[in-house]
């Protein structure tokens, strides 16, 4: 079974308070399904089909989640159970002699194509019963929590009446409320709930009601009564003083919690003193260093006086350096100009000497060249002059007094 979220009744878990409203609306219907064929619509876990069931000739409980209706099945074996929709209803017409549909067209956005289902399935001299939260008592009573997110329209009397009319022309409306009372009942061993019929009319407006309640047919008025429903356990004096013992118990609580409150803010006292006194050394701290910072800003602007004045005779040393500089750039750059003059009448001049280098290197070469042939030609006739000096004609012609005279 899905978790509870307070849109789903499911017997146990919760509040008796609870399940008595819920409840209630069933057994008031009960009375007019005795051997009648019955159709809850969104019949949550069952427990309203199961009331129908124990007097009803059939009783079918449909609803369009899964979760409850596995619910219903295992702890209801006498109803039948169907997942289906309540704006597409899987009856033929005419088939069931009482339709309930507690607290459901709220749900709804198309809770128009309820009615007109109802109205089909329904036999013409049968009864639907239907109820849905006042808006004006519910939006008050959740002022605090907002507005229902399961809730898709939730309805007036005026605007409840009229939806109403627009589908069966006879409708009968009752206001559900919690009234103070005194109840006798009697004494039943193995009934859950006791009911009683009060003949006193409810003279509260229908703005004042928690919800409204209505039988419609399309007949005839069936003949109805007030309903009051009493709980086995409604001993409202019993529950009251229940209540006032838990609203003891949470008054002592909260004491407790007071008490451990008010130890906390006197800790917290004693630490704001604390704190106040060393916000004071703090304060006196910070109006010291305040004084030095306002000393240190002092001696920041005068220092910034000096740099200004150092800055000014910087300037004017940086434009006469600049003037001198711009002098000597220009010395240079007629020196270099001369010089440059004067290496290129040099460079002239070594081209020159260059040219005579290679014209005297020339001769010398050519000199060099004849000297080594004239050497030869030397050592050539050296050579012949000496085989003539050792020629033997030579000398018989010497000695005889001819041939050539031959300097040696």
């Amino acid at each position: 079974m899905s978790e509870f979220t307070g849109e789903r009744v499911i017997p146990g878990e919760v509040n008796s308070d609870l399940w008595a409203e819920h409840v209630a609306r069933y057994h008031f219907a009960a009375r007019y399904a005795a051997e009648k064929s019955v159709l809850d619509i969104a019949c949550g876990s069952g427990y309203g089909t199961a009331q129908f069931a124990r007097q009803a000739a059939v009783a079918v409980g449909i609803d369009i989640c899964f979760d409850p209706l596995k619910f219903a099945r295992e702890h209801d074996t006498a109803g039948h159970y169907a997942q289906a929709s309540a704006t597409a209803l899987p009856f033929r017409d005419h088939s069931f002699d009482v339709v309930t549909a507690f607290e459901a067209i709220e749900h709804l956005r198309d809770w128009r194509a309820l009615l007109s289902e109802t109205r089909r399935v329904v036999r013409p001299d049968g009864l639907f019963f239907i109820s849905t939260p006042n808006r004006l008592y519910y939006a008050e009573s959740r002022a605090h929590n907002g507005p229902n997110p399961f809730h898709v329209h939730e309805f007036e009397f005026e605007e409840f009446r009229d939806a109403l009319a627009e589908f069966f022309p006879h409708v009968t409306f009752f206001l559900q409320n919690w009234n103070p009372s005194i109840s006798f009942t009697a004494v039943a061993e193995r009934e859950e709930y006791a009911h009683a019929l009060i003949a006193a009319a409810d003279g509260s407006p229908p703005a004042d009601a928690h919800f409204f309640l209505a039988i419609c047919s399309t007949r005839s008025r069936p003949e109805v009564s007030p309903f009051v429903f009493v709980p086995s356990a409604a001993n409202q004096l019993r529950e009251r003083e229940k209540h006032i013992q838990l609203l003891e118990r949470e008054l002592q609580q909260n004491r407790e919690w007071l008490a451990a409150a008010t130890a906390d803010r006197n800790r917290l006292i004693e630490i704001h003193e604390e704190q106040k006194q060393q916000l004071e050394e703090h304060n006196r701290w910070a109006q010291q260093l305040d004084r030095d910072w306002k000393s240190a800003l002092a001696r920041v602007a005068q220092l910034q006086d000096d740099f200004r004045q150092l800055q000014d005779a910087a300037t004017l040393k940086l434009a006469d350096l600049e003037s001198e500089n711009r002098d000597k750039t220009q010395w240079a750059l007629e020196t270099e100009q001369r010089l440059s003059q004067a290496l290129a009448a040099k460079c002239d001049e070594l081209a020159q000497a260059v040219e005579l280098l290679e014209t005297a290197e020339a001769t010398v070469v050519e000199r060099t060249h004849w000297a080594q042939d004239l050497q030869q030609r030397v050592e050539f006739l050296e050579a012949q002059l000496g085989m003539i000096r050792d020629s033997r004609w030579v000398k018989l012609g010497r000695a005889a007094g001819i041939g050539p005279k031959v300097q040696f």
